[in-house]
């Protein structure tokens, strides 16, 4: 499925065809949308549809598929959310082995009760803006493939 999104950054490229960095690329809307989460509200019409559930392992570019190993494919057990546990504990401020580490443990762990809990942490992270990005000019790294085969 596609996910509904508004589009924050332009498609610039340098002379070798490369996309220009994340700095160079987010326009101001992208900058104020992105600032305040709102970039993630298309999304809800993707919920409405089925393809999303509210709260959930981030849905990750398909190109990743083949990269994850047998542990961090069980993130594709539940539908995908707008949010969920690897966002309210460090979205992308934390490494992908961390973020999957933590996508695994909500898939084995999953519960109304911390559902409620996901919900009220996003809300409060949203709010005082905390761990949107690694850095202000930086956007989270692709994905390459675990550093280990097995175990996160």
């Amino acid at each position: 499925f596609k996910v509904i999104k508004f589009k924050s950054m332009n498609d610039k490229k340098d002379e070798n065809g490369e996309f220009l960095p994340f700095h160079l690329r987010v326009t101001k809307f992208g900058n104020f949308i992105r600032k305040y989460s709102l970039d993630e509200i298309p999304q809800l019409l993707n919920v409405l549809k089925g393809d999303m559930s509210l709260i959930g392992p981030r849905p990750l570019l398909v190109q990743y598929l083949p990269l994850y190993n047998a542990k961090q494919a069980k993130r594709h057990d539940l539908k995908p959310g707008i949010t969920g546990w690897a966002q309210v504990n460090g979205r992308n401020a934390i490494s992908w082995e961390k973020k999957f580490e933590l996508d695994v443990w909500y898939v084995e762990n999953i519960s109304f009760f911390l559902d409620v809990k996901i919900l009220f942490l996003t809300l409060k992270k949203v709010l005082i803006r905390e761990g949107v990005n690694a850095s202000e000019n930086v956007n989270m790294t692709t994905f390459t493939g675990s550093k280990k085969d097995q175990g996160i």
